[in-house]
């Protein structure tokens, strides 16, 4: 007896499209690109640093001056960062749950830092905290000073940092589940229990993420805080000042080698950040 014929409607797989070419191209392309961007340059960094000697090395980078400008400069920076943390959810929030005239305005202010010179944003802070300026006039009398020392460094920091905050929690705050805030509500949970219970843990990365683009943003911030700053050696000099005042002097392997341990402590303080990320990743994985 003999079996039936089946046929089988095999059609050929059809290959997969791709808007970009090929990968192993598309690889090659993006790895070229981020070595002639940022390998190389940083390579040059790293080479010129090398041609110091240990004691050369660590005399350029350990000197009480070049110390107290590290101090300053991050510490001002995770102010300014941690400030924002803060006041740029507030903002977000603001731009995102409500709606009131001139919304679009000021969500274009935003970016205002963005765009403008940081230079004519450090004249324009002076202009205003100076002791002669249109606020300062005001606050000196009472003893308070908030330019040419260390508060006008943290202040012009938190203005060019302001909009990476903002602009990482926005969109998260906007594809944010209302229903589960309902739900909170309607189970009895106060405004408090509902933003630390179910608001917070969605928007906890993308703060971290914010906080980190800000605290790098004004690590390497020079223009805005030299107008405002005093630049006193000991009290309030950057020290990406230092580094300048050094390609001055034409002393290029101080100047890389204070720039590396700049690169350096900034790499670790990233890295801590985004494990930190992927931790309260996983934290909230396991959670849900």
């Amino acid at each position: 007896m003999s079996s039936p014929s089946i046929a089988l409607d095999i059609q050929p797989k059809r290959p997969t499209r791709r808007v970009l070419p090929g990968f192993h191209l598309t690889l090659g392309y993006t790895l070229f690109y981020l070595g002639l961007i940022v390998l190389i340059p940083l390579s040059a960094l790293l080479f010129k640093t090398f041609t110091l000697t240990w004691v050369e090395f660590w005399s350029a980078v350990a000197s009480p001056r070049v110390l107290a400008s590290y101090r300053l400069t991050f510490g001002a920076s995770f102010l300014a960062a941690l400030f924002n943390v803060f006041f740029g959810l507030l903002l977000a929030w603001v731009l995102v749950r409500y709606e009131f005239p001139g919304k679009k305005i000021i969500d274009a202010l935003v970016d205002l830092p963005f765009a403008l010179p940081t230079a004519v944003a450090g004249i324009s802070l002076t202009a205003l905290l100076a002791g002669n300026g249109w606020i300062g006039q005001y606050l000196e009398p009472l003893g308070i000073e908030l330019a040419f020392n260390r508060n006008g460094i943290v202040i012009a920091l938190i203005f060019i940092s302001l909009p990476f905050v903002v602009r990482t929690v926005q969109p998260v705050l906007e594809d944010a589940e209302k229903e589960l805030e309902e739900a909170a509500t309607c189970l009895g949970a106060s405004r408090w229990q509902t933003f630390r219970y179910v608001i917070f843990p969605s928007i906890a990365p993308a703060l971290l993420t914010g906080f980190a683009m800000a605290f790098a943003r004004a690590v390497g911030e020079y223009g805005s805080v030299i107008f405002i700053a005093g630049n006193m050696p000991m009290i309030s000099e950057i020290t990406p000042l230092i580094i300048i005042g050094k390609l001055e002097q034409y002393d290029y392997a101080g100047a890389t080698a204070v720039a590396t341990v700049m690169l350096g402590i900034s790499f670790v303080l990233l890295l801590i950040i985004n494990g930190l990320q992927s931790w309260q990743r996983r934290r909230a994985g396991g959670k849900s």
